[in-house]
């Protein structure tokens, strides 16, 4: 394995025809909703860096997976809590020129009541998905402003739109997660840059499948249906894109209905 910061693996196929290869990365690409954003956007021709912090082979595979289908990847390991070696490892990601996607993905639930939430729960979440955020786009957005062109998405949740029991921490993170992103596309709208969010709501994944069983499914979701990871990922596709170009500071819910 390579060290700490230093990318993973790289995967690269020929370069394509056409408009010219962006370069992406998706935090949290080893888990299933990652995954699937980072092989939407290989395939709509940018090079992908996938991140992972403990699945690093995960990452990996996915990277590989893609080349072997005729698309650019590589993996990339770092804790996104730990503001020293994220910068360390942009620093080596930026060697090779600006990112000009970046999808903030990585995060995690701890769920608890808020009454019995322990402190070490509540500041877990809020460090990987908020603290996260900024870690992460901070040393990216000079480079890729400079670039005159870049597309921030950040992955939200419903859970911050109408809450959800058990889930203070998580509501509380991915909310500010919205309000930052509002925040920073104005700072920078005319930079050429744009910053959304998505608000997924009950997706088919590893993560979800032992708590809403079909029934709960069909009470919650007007479609009756769990969403899947490749429908997030067009949506992330879209506003990664420049038919998106003047679409910033926006939350798009992706929930089947949901109220």
């Amino acid at each position: 394995m390579s060290p700490p910061g230093r990318p993973n693996g790289e995967y690269r196929s020929a370069q394509r025809e056409g408009p010219p290869i962006r370069r992406a990365l998706v935090t949290g690409g080893s888990g299933a909703l990652g995954a699937a954003i980072s092989r939407r956007l290989a395939a709509s021709g940018h090079h992908v860096c996938v991140h992972a912090h403990h699945r690093i082979e995960e990452a990996q595979r996915i990277a590989a997976a893609i080349v072997e289908g005729g698309g650019s990847a590589e993996s990339v390991a770092f804790d996104v809590t730990d503001a020293e070696a994220t910068t360390r490892a942009l620093a080596t990601l930026l060697e090779a020129g600006p990112v000009q996607i970046l999808v903030n993905n990585a995060g995690m639930t701890d769920d608890a009541p808020l009454a019995g939430m322990r402190r070490e729960q509540w500041t877990g979440v809020i460090d990987v998905i908020l603290n996260g955020f900024f870690n992460v786009t901070q040393p990216l957005l000079l480079p890729m402003i400079r670039s005159r062109w870049g597309r921030i998405v950040n992955v939200a949740s419903m859970t911050a739109i109408i809450g959800n029991r058990g889930q203070a921490n998580y509501a509380a993170a991915k909310a500010g997660l919205i309000a930052a992103g509002k925040s920073l596309s104005q700072e920078i709208a005319r930079k050429g840059v744009t910053v959304n969010a998505v608000a997924p709501g009950i997706i088919a994944s590893p993560m979800t499948a032992g708590v809403f069983d079909d029934e709960r499914i069909r009470q919650l979701v007007p479609m009756h249906r769990a969403g899947t990871p490749e429908e997030v990922a067009n949506l992330v596709d879209f506003l990664a894109s420049d038919a998106a170009s003047y679409i910033s500071g926006q939350v798009l819910p992706i929930n089947g209905g949901m109220l």
